[in-house]
């Protein structure tokens, strides 16, 4: 896949090239999981000129109760034909080049990219440091609604990234590696302000997604992060490691790092810990 990450330098020149049709289709996914419509009212107030707003609850999770009853978790994915109708909406097509910003360390953002790539999306990436990083740069900001050039749902392809299901994921508990992006105190256990089980999945290992940014909120070089992730892999390839998180948002950061650093074809748990520790047969870890 195309690197993930693109600098706004990059981005700033992408956008003004002459080539209108070449020009990246921006993203804007800010979200705050205790405000969720405060990224969009953040969007209203001011995002990149020409960007569209996606919704983690609306657009990029899918809510409704599932007919047999089963938790997936806080933020299950949609089906990819409803998420393919969103980008139509858009006016993406495989043609496309997409860029994924968001105002929250690019949590909301690698949530998107790992999305399209799901859908079978290449040409896509997150813009490193986000809209903070685009200001600092001196980019302008703009309070324009664009109107989208909307083409029909985008053809579904095959994904080009791995997902395993709660079942799945049990059976090969102790044959892959599996880590945790939420925030330590949350993985051991001793505070849990989102879900109603404290704990972790058995056999995790604890790799905070903010541990991926330097203290400009951009990501760490592919040299740092290698040498970071590396040592969790205990010899592992890219595909036997598996990535959640509480929701399977921020389990994505760490798969977007991992790719970054040239470590690829790691796996998502979309249901992460929130669907996980719903069923009170599956075994949980603490400390």
């Amino acid at each position: 896949m195309p690197h993930p990450l693109i600098d706004t330098a990059a981005l700033a020149a992408a956008l003004s090239g002459d080539d209108a049709e070449r020009r990246p289709l921006l993203l804007d996914c800010s979200f705050d999981l205790a405000d969720p419509g405060a990224g969009e009212r953040s969007y209203q107030q001011g995002h990149l000129p020409g960007a569209h707003y996606l919704h983690l609850d609306h657009d990029l999770a899918d809510h409704t109760p599932p007919a047999d009853g089963r938790l997936r978790g806080r933020h299950p994915l949609p089906t990819r034909e409803a998420f393919a109708a969103t980008l139509g909406r858009l006016g993406v097509t495989p043609a496309t080049a997409v860029v994924a910003y968001d105002r929250q360390d690019a949590i909301f953002a690698a949530r998107a990219w790992w999305m399209l790539h799901w859908l079978g999306h290449r040409d896509v990436a997150v813009l490193d440091g986000g809209l903070p990083a685009w200001v600092a740069l001196g980019g302008a900001l703009s309070q324009h609604m664009p109107r989208p050039q909307a083409a029909g749902p985008y053809p579904v392809a095959a994904s080009l990234v791995p997902a395993v299901d709660a079942g799945a994921l049990q059976a090969a508990l102790g044959r892959v590696r599996l880590i945790d992006a939420r925030a330590a105190e949350r993985f051991r256990g001793d505070a849990e302000p989102l879900d109603p089980v404290a704990g972790h999945i058995p056999g995790a290992l604890n790799r905070p997604f903010k541990h991926n940014l330097d203290e400009h909120g951009r990501f760490l070089g592919p040299g740092a992060l290698r040498a970071a992730f590396e040592p969790l892999l205990g010899g592992r390839s890219g595909s036997e490691v598996v990535h959640q998180c509480g929701s399977g948002v921020t389990a994505c950061h760490n798969l977007l790092a991992m790719e970054a650093a040239g470590l690829t074809g790691s796996v998502l748990y979309p249901g992460s810990w929130s669907e996980w520790c719903a069923d009170p047969s599956r075994p949980v870890a603490r400390g």
